[in-house]
């Protein structure tokens, strides 16, 4: 099932429970995923690009209950961080700290890695081998960590 079709069925279910909250972040990905693909003309998209989609709202959400958080604004917060954990519900599920060492360990081993100067080779074998169950930041910090100790 695409991500557009289980995006439906739960928008329909929290219509249903007049779930404010859902209804809010499922119509924010619904809009993304029609706004993506007119900007292709026709184009499905694939589930890598669902993924980025959904990498990128889910951002936006981290990002916008920050914000709110400085500003002192903690019931607009709270509203962004329900959308969050929405959107996080569609997402693969996210590494911990050791797996994502673990992997990038793995990935350093096998690009043959010595220094700092190989975290491009690093940085983009380890976005295709995790693709979507971490943030770009995360990877980054974790290889730098990394690759600064060997």
């Amino acid at each position: 099932m695409s991500l557009e079709n289980k995006i439906t069925a739960s928008l329909k279910e929290a219509m249903k429970n007049k779930d404010k909250d859902a209804l809010n972040a499922l119509r924010a990905i619904k809009s993304a995923i029609l706004l993506a693909k007119t900007e292709k003309a026709g184009v499905t998209l694939d589930e890598k690009s669902e993924l980025a989609l959904l990498q990128k709202l889910q951002k936006q959400r981290k990002e916008s209950a920050e914000i709110f958080r400085e500003q002192n604004r903690p019931e607009l917060a709270e509203e962004e961080e329900a959308q969050l954990r929405i959107i996080e519900e569609f997402l693969p599920k996210q590494l911990s700290a050791q797996e994502l060492e673990a992997i990038i360990k793995e990935v350093i081993a096998t690009t043959g890695a010595s220094s700092m100067a190989d975290m491009g080779k690093v940085m983009g074998a380890a976005n295709q081998s995790i693709a979507g169950r971490a943030g770009g930041k995360e990877i980054s910090d974790m290889v730098k960590s990394l690759l600064s100790k060997v």
